[in-house]
């Protein structure tokens, strides 16, 4: 990554808001974008039934071949594999369960962090994850750790499904949450912690506009822009 090039990283555990902020706060720079959730799922897809998981060439060639683009459009990110609108189709069930025993995989791993580095391109890049600021951009000029308690984040997922239709149990949500915060954090490999130098911001009384405002006020100061 080039030191000329600015890298506003955004970790936080899941439901804390930070994909919905990543994208307003890109497009309101007009920097460019980068989900490193959807990588692992993207390269399951590029996978599908044609690859072997214990050709671990093959599968981290494939992860260093695949064109990726992310387009924020209409308030949505819109995410292409290889010139096709995927957005949708990696978020099956199947493609979920491929994607979770190939990131588990070390040479996978390094390829697409390789990936990910490249995503530091000219006029800037706003990075949404859980290992960006600690290992994918650690050189990152600013760093925001986003938070949230379990019981909150249960409830904005809580929200979301009941909109869509989907039935769930708020309760489970929580005790869900819970465990996922504790499997992230405590993993070997590129565990979910706030950086040391990152700024937390607890958004579990913010909106998604007042979390928006406190970051944007934070890459005015450090970068020194005016937006």
């Amino acid at each position: 990554m080039s030191s000329n090039i600015p890298v506003l990283t955004l970790d936080g555990p899941s439901g804390v808001g930070k994909g919905t902020v990543c994208l307003l706060v890109a497009k309101k720079l007009g920097w460019h974008i980068l989900d490193s959730g959807s990588l692992y799922r993207l390269l399951a897809l590029s996978a599908g039934d044609n690859v072997d998981l214990g050709n671990v060439s093959q599968l981290a060639g494939l992860a260093r071949d695949m064109q990726i683009e992310y387009v924020t459009s209409g308030g949505a990110l819109g995410i292409y594999l290889r010139g096709e609108n995927v957005s949708e189709a990696i978020r099956t069930e199947a493609t979920g369960v491929l994607a979770s025993k190939i990131a588990a995989i070390p040479e996978v791993r390094q390829a697409l962090l390789d990936k990910q580095k490249a995503f530091a391109q000219a006029p800037g890049l706003v990075a949404d994850g859980r290992d960006m600021g600690t290992t994918v951009f650690p050189e990152a000029a600013l760093k925001i750790f986003l938070t949230a308690s379990a019981e909150e984040r249960a409830k904005r997922r809580y929200k979301q499904l009941k909109e869509k239709g989907v039935s769930a149990n708020l309760s489970q949500l929580t005790v869900e949450l819970q465990e996922r915060d504790e499997r992230d954090s405590t993993r070997s490999a590129s565990p979910l912690l706030a950086a040391d130098d990152a700024i937390v911001i607890d958004t579990s009384t913010l909106s998604i506009d007042e979390v928006c405002a406190q970051v944007m006020q934070l890459v005015e100061q450090r970068f020194k822009l005016k937006v």
